[in-house]
Formats: C-alpha cells, sequence, structure tokens
C-alpha cells in the first residue's frame, strides 16, 4: 500500500470516528443537578462545575432541577455562558409542582438546550430591580431593563424560543403557567417528573450535540459540596458585609486589649470568610478604603482630644462606605437597608463607647505605681524628722520631709524615691488624726 492509500484510510477512519461519535452522543449516564435557591455566585459556582463534571465524564445528559425567585444578574449570566459552551447537552426542568423560573430563572431556563416544566409550576416576572428587592431610578431601570431584554430575547432566537413574550417579561414582569409557556413555545414540553422527562426527550436531536440515546442510561446526581455550601452562605452580600464588620470590631478589640484572644479569633475568620466572599461579588474597594478610613478615625479619637469630631467622621465615612461597598448596574443584589442601617449604628454604638472608656482611662488619675501615690493624703504614724512613717493608700510607707512633721497629722504625698515617700504637710488648721 502506497503513501497515498494510507492517507486516504487514514482520513476516512478519522471521519468515520467522528460520525459515530457524534451519532452516539448521549450514551452515558443521565446526570442531575438541583438547584433551589436565589441565583448566586454559589448556585452559579454550584452549576458551572456541574457542568464542567458532566463534560468531563461523558454524561448523556444534564438535567438542571430548578426553583428559583431570581437573583444577580452576573451569576445569572455566568450559568447561561456555561450552558452555551457545554458539549453535554443541557436540559432545564422547572419541578416540583409549586417550583418558579423567575426572574434569571426565566434566562436560564430558555437558554437549556431542551427546557421543561412540571405541572402547576410557572415561568416569568424578569422586570429588574435593585439590591434588597427595591426599585431602581428611573435612568438606570431603563438602561437595565434594555440590556436585559437584548440578553433575553438574544438567548430566545438562538434557541428558537419566543422572543416576544421574553421581552414582555422583561419589561412586564408577565408570569405563565406551565401549559400557557408551552402553548407560547417559552418552552418544549411538559413532564410529570424526572422520570416522565427522560421518557419524553429521549431520541430528540440536540443541535450541534447530536440525539439523546437514554435509554438504559443510569442516573448520577451532583450534590453540592461543603465548599458550595458555605460559598452559597457567606456570598449574600447581607452576610458578607456583616462578617466584615464583626471581624473589623473583633480584631479592632484584639488590639486595644491584647490577651483577650476570642475576639481577635472570631474576627479574624471574619474578616477571612468576608473576603472570600468578596471575590465572587461586585465589590467597590473605594468602599472597603472608606470603611478601613472610619475604624481609623475611631482608633484617633482614643488619642486625640476632638471633642466628638473623629467619631462623627468615622460614622459618616462608615455609612458612605457601606452604601458604596457593592457596586453594580442596578439589578445586582445589594446591601438591604435592613441590614445597613442597624448595622452601622451597632458598630459606630461600639467604637464610639469603646474609644470613650480608653479615653476616660488615659485621662484618668493612675491609681497604681509612683504616679498612682502621688498627690495622695497620709498620716504620719511616726514622727517625720525628717525621716519617718506615714500610712498611705493602705500601706505604712518610709517618708521624709523637708520640714519637722508630727505625729498623727496629715501629709501629701509629692513623690516617690525608691521605696521613700516624699511629703509634705497638708494645711488643715492644725487638726491632727490619732
Amino acid at each position: 500500500m502506497n503513501l497515498k492509500s494510507i492517507q486516504i484510510v487514514t482520513a476516512a477512519a478519522v471521519i468515520v470516528f467522528c460520525i459515530a461519535g457524534f451519532a452516539l452522543a448521549g450514551e452515558g449516564d443521565i446526570y442531575t443537578q438541583r438547584v433551589a435557591d436565589a441565583i448566586g455566585p454559589g448556585i452559579a459556582d454550584f452549576v458551572v462545575k456541574g457542568i464542567a463534571q458532566a463534560d468531563r465524564e461523558g454524561a448523556a445528559c444534564l438535567i438542571i432541577e430548578l426553583d428559583t425567585p431570581g437573583g444577580l444578574v452576573e451569576s445569572m449570566r455566568k450559568i447561561v455562558m456555561a450552558i452555551y459552551a457545554a458539549n453535554t447537552p443541557v436540559v432545564v426542568f422547572v419541578s416540583p409542582s409549586g417550583a418558579r423560573a423567575a426572574s434569571a430563572g426565566v434566562m436560564i431556563t430558555m437558554a437549556a438546550d431542551i427546557a421543561a416544566m412540571a405541572p402547576g409550576t410557572n415561568i416569568g416576572a424578569a422586570h429588574p430591580v435593585g439590591g434588597g428587592g427595591q426599585e431602581i431610578n428611573e435612568t438606570m431601570a431603563e438602561k437595565v431593563t434594555n440590556d436585559l431584554v437584548a440578553f433575553v430575547k438574544g438567548i430566545a432566537q438562538k434557541r428558537g424560543r419566543n422572543a416576544e413574550w421574553a421581552e414582555q417579561a422583561v419589561r412586564e414582569s408577565v408570569s405563565v403557567t406551565e401549559k400557557e409557556a408551552l402553548e407560547q413555545k417559552v418552552i418544549d414540553l411538559v413532564a410529570e417528573d424526572v422520570e416522565d422527562l427522560i421518557s419524553k426527550i429521549d431520541g430528540k436531536e440536540i443541535e450541534g450535540k447530536g440525539t439523546l440515546n437514554l435509554a438504559g442510561s443510569n442516573r448520577k446526581e451532583i450534590q453540592e459540596t461543603i465548599r458550595t455550601k458555605i460559598l452559597k452562605t457567606i456570598s449574600n452580600p447581607n452576610i458578607a458585609y456583616i462578617l466584615m464588620m464583626l471581624g473589623l470590631a473583633g480584631i479592632y478589640f484584639e488590639l486595644s486589649h491584647p490577651g483577650a484572644i476570642f475576639p481577635g479569633v472570631v474576627g479574624g475568620i471574619a474578616i477571612v470568610l468576608a473576603f472570600f466572599s468578596f471575590q465572587t461579588l461586585p465589590v467597590n474597594y473605594a468602599g472597603v478604603l472608606l470603611i478601613i478610613l472610619a475604624i481609623v478615625f475611631f482608633v484617633m479619637e482614643m488619642k486625640i482630644t476632638s471633642f466628638g469630631l473623629l467619631s462623627v467622621a468615622g460614622v459618616v465615612s462608615l455609612f458612605l462606605g457601606s452604601l458604596m461597598l457593592f457596586e453594580g448596574d442596578g439589578s445586582q443584589a445589594g446591601l438591604s437597608w435592613q441590614v445597613l442601617i442597624p448595622t452601622v449604628l451597632v458598630i459606630s454604638l461600639f467604637f464610639v463607647t469603646a474609644a470613650g472608656l480608653a479615653f476616660k482611662a488615659q485621662a484618668a488619675k493612675p491609681r497604681t505605681g509612683d504616679r498612682g501615690l502621688t498627690d495622695e493624703i497620709g498620716i504620719v504614724k511616726q514622727k517625720l524628722d525628717p525621716h519617718g512613717k506615714v500610712f498611705v493608700h493602705g500601706e505604712l510607707w518610709f517618708a521624709q520631709a523637708s520640714e519637722t512633721v508630727e505625729q498623727g497629722e496629715r501629709v501629701r504625698v509629692t513623690g516617690v524615691d525608691g521605696l521613700v515617700l516624699e511629703v509634705e504637710p497638708v494645711d488643715d488648721g492644725g487638726q491632727k488624726t490619732p
């Protein structure tokens, strides 16, 4: 066989292999993944890793069982992009009965290779809102809404679904049942449960991914890891903010009271967790710097007599930093006012009180050591001529005076020389104490 013949045979083998691989797409395990939470960085991480695992292990398809009230736009975009890039057919199934795919869930469902819903579920209400659920200002609302409309229409057109309805879901917050969604070509089918879903999608051809061959396939559930559960919890902006505040307060307390240990340990852990969650959130580091500046002001209040001006500056800086901490286009989940206001008040009160107590302690007269004895009043117990003994501060001390002082007279401590007190008589009208 000559070289040319070998090349032809090799090319033919490669073509046959590729065609066979394409035709056999979907001949692996059926992977399932339960998502029943708001769409945030933790959920996005979970779904993206689930898709990667399904791709890596050659899954027949990945079924995402979805029930969500919505969530962060950026997290939703990561999930949609991961679905687009997946080699594995991705099926989004809004289930069980009573579940919903609201807001960000609309985009995720429509981005799937196959979109399905269970009876008694609904989809829609994708109008953007600001952090904490509040409405956003008119100019920003228009900007964000137009951006989301373009995004969801692109998804619908890519998957051959109802782009007009998708736009209404964003602009007018329309929501439909599973039957209406099927009639309006928002989804592909309605299934009673996962088993029914598998039977209905078996044999379906997925554009660019081959035909699903699910008969006899085993099911494998992708479980949330401890990392995912922790990330889901702390990636909530409100929790991340509280963790940072607790961390700063704990470290401050440890530095101002060395040896307390517990506040420092708790504060250190809280700070680490807060900055870990900041990696997944749209953080404005100008806000972080303002919060740190507020702590500096509170510390300076202990060292400088500012008549409260530094404390006021600290409170203002803390409030502004908290407002600026999480940036976004208004469609991002941010700090809730119900969390921000009480936290700022409590943390400000803590630092102001701590600074006030520290200042009082510094300004107060020492009660121990040489400085603690100065200006104390004592009673002469042994005549000072010029040396003798006096009773001061509950103790009997050797003392000396520049003049003779009789026993029983009162004296004031003017200094300490080693273990000997320097005293002077107190003019109290010649009265003596026995």
